[in-house]
């Protein structure tokens, strides 16, 4: 049963591991328990912007197919199947199977679950949220994206939540300007969201991304200054994604190693988007047009 008495996640039933075909590229740590280092600076070259872009398009319609079949009594497993689908049917491939293990195609978080939600039987409600994240890995680079979605009609409660995460995200992004650190992000972000009492996850950030799933570089959503200070350069592509709660930014892990969930069990949602940062601003590089 993916839900106890009080209404919680459990952990369910996993499907059979998606399979990609063999004349897909794969990312260099499938295969591997850690991801080879990542040596650059988190900038990159006009045509690798390009690269980032495409693969960053591929992950966003993959998120427009799973949004066409979000609904009561879909589990999460068949969001993946439907995202997997549309990864692999572009010609790419979804940068999260094989990564440090993990055995599905994409994260799907319900709930209080924070992120890193695993795919299994769990069958969506009426009132669920769901975030789906998936990446998509072609031609050598990554674009990283994910949107909570409603599941039917959601409490008024739980529907501002959604929207103002995502609100929260886009404000960070548009603080993401040459020469301030990347901290003013997460500032940026905790300012907005402290105005509704929400708490603001700490411990799981945006990372840098592109040649590599996962750079090194973290992108803070709370005001975490002085730490955190990288300066933020022309060039440098890195994603923000906030998760935010009705309750704490606290939180427990399963078993699994990598569910993620609220430690007082409160509602959580989350977005993201890949960007590049421009000499007078930024570009979003994970839409789907």
């Amino acid at each position: 049963m993916p839900f106890d008495a009080q209404g919680f996640l459990v952990p369910g039933s996993l499907p059979a591991a998606r399979t990609v075909p063999g004349t897909i590229a794969r990312p260099p740590y499938v295969g591997l328990s850690v991801p080879p280092p990542y040596a650059g600076d988190n900038t990159y070259t006009e045509s690798e912007i390009e690269k980032i872009r495409i693969s960053g398009a591929i992950a966003s319609r993959a998120l427009d197919a799973v949004a066409e079949v979000v609904r009561p009594g879909v589990t999460t497993a068949e969001l993946d199947r439907v995202a997997h689908e549309s990864v692999v049917a572009a010609g790419a491939y979804p940068s999260t199977l094989g990564y440090r293990g993990y055995r599905a195609s994409s994260c799907t978080s319900v709930n209080e679950v924070i992120c890193h939600g695993i795919p299994d039987d769990t069958v969506l409600r009426e009132g669920d949220i769901v975030n789906v994240d998936v990446t998509a890995y072609l031609d050598g680079f990554h674009g990283d994206t994910n949107r909570t979605f409603r599941v039917g009609a959601v409490p008024e409660e739980i529907d501002l939540l959604v929207e103002r995460t995502h609100e929260a995200m886009m404000r960070g992004i548009k603080a993401a300007r040459p020469g301030r650190a990347v901290n003013v992000i997460g500032r940026v972000i905790e300012t907005y969201a402290k105005r509704f009492g929400y708490g603001v996850v700490r411990d799981f950030t945006g990372h840098g991304v592109g040649s590599s799933f996962h750079s090194g570089l973290i992108i803070p959503h709370y005001d975490s200054a002085p730490a955190y200070a990288d300066v933020i350069r022309p060039g440098m592509v890195f994603t923000v994604e906030p998760m935010l709660t009705l309750g704490t930014h606290e939180w427990d892990q399963w078993d699994d190693g990598w569910t993620v969930t609220t430690r007082d069990r409160s509602v959580t949602a989350q977005f993201e988007h890949t960007i590049v940062v421009r000499e007078d601003g930024f570009e979003i590089l994970t839409l789907s047009e």
